[in-house]
């Protein structure tokens, strides 16, 4: 005869499936070809919250939950347009960020801020 042992269910399938999500990597670099005016160090903002801030020249890594985000950098008044992204389980998704534009672009930036950095998806 054959016993079976009745084994407990796990409290929260929820709990269980969300440790055993991978987690994502939002990678930003800051890098500019040429001269930059605006190359001061960038805060970075995931989701609204703050989330690091970024160097001249240097790239960061910023692990995050699969799935949809917003990402922005800011200096000072200056920032990026707000950027969409979907980020899959032990997806990488890359950023440039820069603040140099095309002089209309540059001028119109000191009425509206937004236009002052870029973002642009590798």
């Amino acid at each position: 005869m054959t016993q079976w042992k009745q084994m407990s269910e796990p409290a929260d399938s929820a709990d269980t499936e969300k440790s055993l999500k991978m987690s994502a990597t939002l990678k930003l670099k800051h890098k500019s070809i040429g001269a930059e005016v605006r190359r001061g160090t960038y805060d970075i903002v995931v989701d609204g919250q703050y989330a690091g801030s970024l160097e001249m020249n240097a790239t960061i890594e910023i692990t995050v939950e699969p799935g949809r985000h917003t990402v922005q950098v800011r200096n000072g008044r200056n920032s990026s347009r707000t950027e969409t992204f979907n980020a899959a389980e032990s997806e990488t998704v890359a950023f440039r960020c820069t603040g140099k534009r095309f002089l209309p672009i540059f001028l119109a930036s000191f009425i509206v801020p937004s236009l002052a950095l870029k973002l642009t998806r590798q």
